[in-house]
C-alpha cells in the first residue's frame, strides 16, 4: 500500500486519492445541497485538494478528513444556498415524487411533518453547529477527524455537538 501522504503530494498518484473518496465526499456534498451541484463541488474538491497537495500534512491527520474540510468549505460558499433550501423545505416539506404510488404517498406525507420540523431546526444552528453535526451524521467522521476537518479543536468538536444535539432534540420534540 502506498502511504498517504507520497499518494497526496505525488501528482502521478494522486489519482488513487480521487478514486478512494471521490464517492464518499460526492455523497456528503449531495446531502448538504442540492444533488446537482454536488457533482461540480466534489470534483472542485479534488481540483483544490490536488492544487493544494503540498499543504497536505500527514501529520495533522489522514487524507479523508482534509477532503472533507475542503468539501466544508466549498459548502460554505454555498451557505445562502443550503439554508434557504433547509428554509424552504421547512415551509413546503420534500417535493413531490413523480412516480408515487399509494403507499408512498401516505408515506411522504407522514414523513412531510419530520422533514419540515428537522429542516427547520437544522436552519437555525449556528454554521458551526450545522457543519460539525452533517460532517458527523452524514459524513461518519469522528471527532479526531470532524476536529482536523475544520481545523479546530476536539473539545470545540464535542461542544457544538452537544449543542447542536440539545437544539435539535428540542426543536423536534425529542426527550
Amino acid at each position: 500500500m502506498i502511504p498517504p501522504a507520497v499518494t497526496v503530494a505525488d501528482p502521478q498518484r494522486f489519482g488513487t486519492v480521487f478514486d478512494t473518496h471521490y464517492q464518499e465526499i460526492h455523497r456528503y456534498i449531495g446531502r448538504r445541497l442540492d444533488l446537482s451541484v454536488a457533482e461540480d463541488l466534489a470534483a472542485e474538491t479534488f481540483l483544490i485538494a490536488f492544487r493544494q497537495r503540498h499543504r497536505f500534512d500527514p501529520a495533522q491527520g489522514s487524507v479523508r478528513p482534509w477532503l472533507y474540510g475542503i468539501a466544508t468549505k466549498l459548502i460554505g460558499r454555498h451557505r445562502r444556498s443550503e439554508l434557504r433550501r433547509y428554509r424552504a423545505l421547512a415551509r413546503t416539506g420534500p417535493p413531490p415524487d413523480d412516480d408515487a404510488h399509494d403507499q408512498r404517498v401516505v408515506d411522504r406525507i407522514a414523513a412531510a411533518a419530520t422533514v419540515s420540523r428537522l429542516s427547520a431546526a437544522l436552519a437555525a444552528l449556528s454554521k458551526g453547529e450545522r457543519d460539525v453535526i452533517l460532517l458527523v451524521a452524514y459524513g461518519g467522521l469522528s471527532y479526531d477527524e470532524v476536529a482536523a476537518a475544520l481545523g479546530i479543536a476536539n473539545g470545540t468538536v464535542a461542544s457544538r455537538l452537544n449543542r447542536a444535539r440539545a437544539k435539535l432534540q428540542k426543536s423536534l420534540g425529542v426527550t
